[in-house]
């Protein structure tokens, strides 16, 4: 990655959108997480020489979006400036669905998005590197420094926490959409 243009490019080419995607789940601001993803590249290109070639790219690559979007936040929370109406666009828009089946979807993933930014930083970041990047657990727990059971304790959390978030809002939108019939 020393200093030829052209791999920096395809190294670009190949991780934008995945750490598009980790920006746009942890700052939950679509225009925000583009913003982020780029300066995310630009610090990657700076700090280049950093890299020791003998770790794996992609676990140092996370670390740095990760630490940049952990600053963000900071920068956020100082400044109480957190958005979260923006919508990521979908990977899987290749799929035509009816205007109704679409409208679900989008209010079930907004409801998911609002839910993983209530969850602490950590667990939003296991579970966004788990079931959003389809990371293992050990590599989470190289990107994060942690041990693979900690990282398992924390999606296991994670989940729980979520769950918790999110049951009382299904159960709510499920009722509304299907009224229970009194005979």
């Amino acid at each position: 990655m020393e200093d030829d243009a052209e791999a920096f490019a395809l190294l670009v080419q190949r991780w934008q959108e995945p750490i598009f995607r980790l920006c746009a789940r942890m700052v939950g601001d679509a225009s925000r997480a583009e913003d982020l993803t780029q300066e995310i590249f630009a610090k990657v290109f700076t700090k280049r020489r950093e890299f020791k070639p003998d770790s794996k790219f992609s676990t140092w690559l996370w670390r740095v979006a990760l630490n940049h979007c952990y600053d963000e936040l900071r920068r956020l929370k100082r400044r109480n400036e957190t958005s979260l109406d923006e919508e990521v666009e979908s990977e899987f828009a290749a799929v035509e669905l009816t205007p109704d089946a679409q409208a679900a979807i989008d209010e079930e993933c907004d409801l998911v998005r609002r839910g993983l930014m209530r969850l602490p930083e950590i667990l939003r970041t296991v579970l966004a590197l788990r079931y959003c990047e389809g990371l293992k657990l050990r590599e989470i727990g190289e990107i994060l420094d942690l041990p693979e059971s900690t990282v398992q304790s924390r999606v296991a959390l994670g989940l729980a926490q979520i769950t918790r978030i999110l049951e009382p809002q299904l159960r709510q939108k499920s009722a509304k959409h299907f009224p229970q019939v009194v005979l």
